[in-house]
């Protein structure tokens, strides 16, 4: 059961509403590419206009400025899209986060109108968790109610997630809540058989994820240039590690080959609760997708399997899938890749702390 308060345990009729979205979304020349995170933003946007907000004030980040302002990451694309998915709401952009511009436009705003304002990180404050930052925030934008649902970045201690809850009443919004209950499920009480499916590349996120689970995952399968580079150790017959590869013209192992991958799959297909984090093959080269393809698509033509997808290559790869095939269903595909990892191996996360509890 989720432990904090949400948009569903406040009134929010008539009210100024703070809501924290993660809008770091992916864009090639001034496009976003995938617009995953705005659309899981919607149901908590949603809701408060149709609970009737006076204004809903939607504030963000976009990649890694280092406190400069930079018109390649401002979120005027973001707000452009917020509009184009929520028609009838009203979106406007305001590119400054406090000050009389901003107040200015907040008061102009047609009731339920909703105003992204620009990138936070565009401003030393956010990442430094500033007390003063985030009360020129408040302040300017006379909000009554801050709603945290960047479950991305949760597990960061900024302005954003934790210093702005100091300075009114702080709830969470319903991605937040989807999220930490999936990840929880899959903690304290996955249905079981529960196998952990790990990849990628990087031995030391993937160690706190097998320490977490190896006691209570039914199977642990590995894949990925973890599992070509002989990195994870072999620790009875719960670890599966792939023992076949599709290599390059230099050797170099770069897939899972389709001995390991039809293990991966059956296995998956003998369960009931999958976790996957991490890509089994250098998949951005089509020609080293198969292994990861064929798992995906294991999981995503199962609806008898829960499904928890995360890590952001991870996620990105299978909503491209879902985009290409809309019939795949995932039970979740996380927005959150630090976030879910740290949750998962048991850090605390300072941005879900910081929300008032039931």
């Amino acid at each position: 059961m989720f432990q904090k308060k949400t948009v569903k345990d406040v009134n929010v009729k008539g009210k100024i509403v703070l809501v924290r979205t993660d809008y770091n979304v992916p864009i090639e020349n001034g496009e976003i590419t995938s617009d995953l995170r705005i659309k899981a933003s919607l149901p908590t946007l949603e809701y408060l206009k149709s609970e009737g907000a006076k204004r809903i004030i939607v504030i963000s980040h976009l990649g890694r400025p280092e406190g400069q302002k930079n018109p390649d990451l401002s979120l005027k694309p973001a707000a452009d899209k917020l509009a184009e998915l929520m028609p009838d709401a009203k979106v406007s952009f305001i590119n400054d986060v406090s000050g009389p511009d901003v107040e200015e436009a907040i008061e102009k705003a047609p009731a339920g109108g909703i105003i992204v304002l620009e990138n936070l990180r565009f401003y030393p404050g956010e990442e430094k968790n500033s007390e003063d930052f985030a009360r020129e925030i408040f302040e300017s934008t006379h909000a009554d109610i801050f709603v945290q649902d960047g479950f991305a970045v949760v597990h960061r201690a900024h302005a954003s997630t934790d210093a702005i809850t100091n300075c009114l009443p702080s709830v969470a919004g319903f991605l937040l809540e989807k999220e930490i209950s999936a990840l929880s499920g899959v903690l304290n009480n996955p249905e079981r058989p529960f196998m952990l499916m790990l990849g990628g590349a990087k031995v030391d996120d993937k160690a706190p994820l097998i320490e977490a689970f190896k006691d209570t995952a039914d199977a642990i399968c590995v894949g990925g240039k973890i599992a070509a580079d002989g990195a994870v150790e072999k620790d009875g017959d719960k670890i599966y590690i792939a023992e076949d590869f599709d290599e390059d013209s230099t050797g170099a192992k770069l897939d899972c080959g389709p001995l390991s991958t039809h293990r991966f799959a059956e296995t998956a297909k003998n369960s009931k609760t999958v976790l996957w984090n991490g890509l089994l093959g250098k998949a951005e080269d089509p020609a080293y997708a198969t292994s990861s393809t064929i798992f995906a698509k294991t999981l995503g033509e199962n609806p008898n399997i829960t499904s928890i997808i995360c890590g952001g290559d991870t996620s990105g790869f299978c909503e491209n899938l879902v985009s290409a095939d809309p019939n795949l269903k995932f039970s979740l595909i996380s927005t959150g890749g630090g976030a879910a990892l740290e949750y998962l191996s048991g850090k605390n996360l300072p941005g879900l702390d910081a929300l008032e509890d039931k």
